[in-house]
């Protein structure tokens, strides 16, 4: 399901966290559970990842992270504000230390003007501290940017560490 290069960043990621103690959370929207997935690819990877949501569409994003439905209104789905809320929401709804939330345009359709098709954002964040955006447009079809945005992730999670 995914290929070697993302399993060894994976599987380095698991390892770092083990070696800090910390326990991770990931909040998913165009990736749809694939930074989970890969994690949990690599055996042993449960004493690491402690929950995944799942959060594809914007009533989702309210419910299960708390992201204001106003705020989403306002900004889109795909902003810094909503993924900065969603990375919050689920390091208040989960016993883990690090999170890492995505959100994002894979396409074919959805872009908007200012957002096209690739735009991802990304957060990863220590527990009580602001933590890291990185906002990127992602080339090709629809499963090179959500393979794209699940790289980005895995990296900037790592830089958490």
């Amino acid at each position: 399901m995914f290929d070697n290069a993302l399993l060894k960043d994976a599987e380095e990621l698991l390892a770092l966290c083990r070696a800090a103690g910390l326990r991770l959370a990931t909040a998913e929207s165009c990736t749809g559970g694939l930074i989970a997935a890969c994690l949990t690819e690599i055996p042993g990877s449960s004493d690491v990842l402690e929950r995944g949501f799942v959060t594809y569409s914007d009533a989702a994003k309210t419910e299960m992270l708390g992201v204001p439905a106003e705020m989403i209104h306002n900004h889109g789905a795909v902003s810094e504000e909503v993924v900065r809320a969603m990375c919050a929401g689920a390091l208040a709804r989960a016993p883990a230390d690090l999170a890492v939330a995505v959100t994002g345009i894979a396409g074919p359709g959805g872009a908007r003007p200012g957002k096209p098709v690739g735009l991802v954002h990304l957060v990863a964040a220590r527990r009580g501290q602001p933590g890291q955006h990185r906002a990127e447009v992602f080339s090709g079809e629809r499963a090179p940017v959500r393979r794209a945005a699940v790289v980005a992730a895995l990296a900037l999670l790592s830089r958490q560490i």
